[in-house]
């Protein structure tokens, strides 16, 4: 089993024709074969890397059946293109264009709350089920079908810790990356909640960083629940200057979000096993777990 996306997840690419869009949609579906057309306004009839593509997400879907849609355009049209795809009734959006515009967010936001569609990013990495289904530009080198969830605001630190777990011999059910934007879709405890249900998911990592409210958010969750399995998380920017904004480490600061040992102070208390750096995340799983 996985979370979001599976070997039976269809994907089409909103932007597939540019120079992005190109570049990674031919990397994941070389990948894994669930990609099946590309959405273009002006571009419907004909094909982009051997794929159809079509005006609408309406008529990608009604002539693919995809149930998933990649959003890899500029950030002035994201929201709009995120929109659309909630509108159709997409299952599953992943959006990796970042500096998506706050207001734009918020009209995408509104949109999801009378639809089933679930948004990932924007400003993310993606989603991987490993040898099923990749969505975004998470490499796949590293990665294996195993027991590990993660989910992730850092882009390089989750590929660290796929290739760290891999190495040890202990695979992934599916890692996602929510998204460093200020307005973005799930969040931690949206991962956690699934990888509870997921039979095949046996511990769960987070990785975390200042700024936001996420790991704040996930340890009240975990607190308020018997969650029934380990959860071992990684908080970075324990050395930031107080108030500096890093990138999108720092955006939500402004906002109420903790400090480094304020968030790891916070789940400690729910019962989460936390890592000393990302060295430490493997042996940290292993030490909350019966997993070798």
């Amino acid at each position: 089993m996985a979370i979001f996306v599976d070997a039976d997840t269809r994907v089409i690419v909103q932007g597939m024709t540019g120079r992005s869009g190109t570049f990674y949609t031919d990397q994941a579906a070389r990948y894994v074969p669930c990609y099946v057309g590309g959405v273009r306004p002006g571009k419907g009839g004909t094909d982009h890397l051997g794929m159809p593509m079509f005006n609408s997400v309406k008529d990608a879907m009604a002539a693919t059946g995809a149930n998933a849609s990649m959003v890899i355009v500029p950030a002035p049209y994201a929201g709009d293109a995120m929109i659309e795809a909630i509108e159709a009734g997409i299952g599953v959006v992943v959006c990796v264009t970042e500096r998506v515009p706050q207001h734009d967010m918020s009209r995408v936001k509104k949109a999801l709350q009378s639809s089933d569609t679930v948004l990932i990013g924007p400003n993310s990495q993606g989603i991987l089920t490993p040898d099923q289904c990749k969505i975004g530009v998470m490499p796949t080198r590293m990665a294996k079908p195993g027991p590990i969830g993660i989910a992730s605001r850092s882009a390089s630190l989750t590929s660290e810790i796929v290739a760290q777990f891999s190495k040890a011999g202990m695979g992934q059910s599916t890692t996602v990356g929510v998204g460093g934007d200020t307005l973005h879709g799930v969040n931690f405890v949206d991962c956690l909640k699934a990888f509870r249900d997921d039979n095949d998911t046996e511990a769960v990592v987070l990785i975390g960083e200042i700024g936001g409210r996420d790991e704040e958010e996930a340890a009240a969750y975990l607190a308020s629940v018997d969650y029934g399995k380990p959860v071992v998380a990684l908080v970075v920017g324990r050395h930031a200057p107080k108030g500096r904004q890093m990138g999108h480490a720092g955006t939500l600061s402004v906002l109420g979000g903790g400090s480094a040992k304020e968030k790891i102070a916070g789940l400690r208390d729910a019962g989460v096993v936390i890592a000393k750096d990302a060295d430490d995340v493997v042996a940290a799983v292993k030490r909350a777990s019966a997993l070798t």
